[in-house]
């Protein structure tokens, strides 16, 4: 995208540990178009994981989905989106995903961005891998989507937590080719 043109984003926060990557990814592109959807395992962890609330969520983007709304605009390989990213990523919804099972919004949205080639990032946050998991990421690899696991780099030399949320957000965004200054690039 050039700098400055402003993009359809859908936003998916799922149940695995890290969902600050997708407050903080959402903070980040304010200046877009942003429709999420979030899981019922993700509300309760945005209880556990973070001082937000649902209404601090819901402000931040454009529109807002929970992710039994299965007949909303986002299920349809019409709606004209820019890009996917669910962020963080449970191990669940990759499957769901990898294998085409659209049993709610977000695998929905995310097989539709697939379908119509479009951009899809999944930020699995998890570890150790199993085969299994693996062979999934492949699949959807495979299938034209983006592997962005939340490994944080030390090159930039991080002096807090957020330097590292802010290192997997960045590179979030070098994906959908936005313009950031969220960490020092390698020199």
């Amino acid at each position: 995208m050039e700098n400055g043109e402003e993009m359809k984003i859908v936003v998916a926060i799922t149940g695995a540990s890290g969902i600050i990557y997708g407050v903080r990814l959402l903070k980040e592109l304010k200046e877009h178009e942003t429709y999420l959807i979030i899981s019922k395992e993700a509300k309760k962890l945005l209880k556990h994981e973070t001082n937000y609330s649902m209404d601090a969520l819901k402000e931040m983007a454009t529109e807002f989905y929970n992710e039994d709304e299965i007949e909303s605009k986002l299920a349809s390989g019409s709606f004209p989106c820019d890009a996917m990213v669910v962020a963080p990523c449970s191990l669940k919804t990759l499957s769901a995903i990898a294998n085409g099972f659209a049993f709610n919004l977000i695998t929905r949205a995310a097989i539709c961005c697939l379908k119509e080639g479009k951009k899809l990032i999944v930020v699995p946050r998890e570890t150790p891998l199993d085969l299994i998991t693996l062979e999934n990421m492949v699949k959807l690899r495979q299938a034209g989507a983006v592997i962005l696991a939340a490994m944080p780099a030390f090159y930039i030399k991080p002096s807090s937590v957020e330097d590292l949320i802010d290192f997997i957000v960045g590179k979030i965004m070098d994906q959908l080719g936005i313009e950031h200054e969220l960490y020092e690039r390698w020199k």
